[in-house]
């Protein structure tokens, strides 16, 4: 099992160019059914995810592909910031 806290210490990596992506800033819960919808990862050009450009990842659960010790490989083949 794996705490959020733990999450949001490691590294998301995109598996389409192997861009490093950064930390994750939040996350979307589904109370209802008791599950994460998405991971929120500041945008580029964001300076400690406060100042530049408003266009966050917002990278679906289903689009995680692998979370490792330090990292998380994700697909955004098919994302729109």
């Amino acid at each position: 099992m794996v705490k959020t806290s733990e999450l949001k210490l490691r590294e998301i990596v995109s598996i389409t160019d192997g861009k490093r992506l950064g930390l994750i800033k939040d996350l979307e819960l589904d109370l209802e059914q008791g599950r994460i919808e998405a991971i929120i990862v500041p945008g580029l050009g964001k300076f400690l995810g406060l100042f530049g450009k408003d266009n966050d990842y917002i990278i679906p659960w289903r689009n995680i592909k692998k979370i490792g010790v330090d990292v998380i490989l994700v697909d955004l083949t098919n994302q729109i910031n």
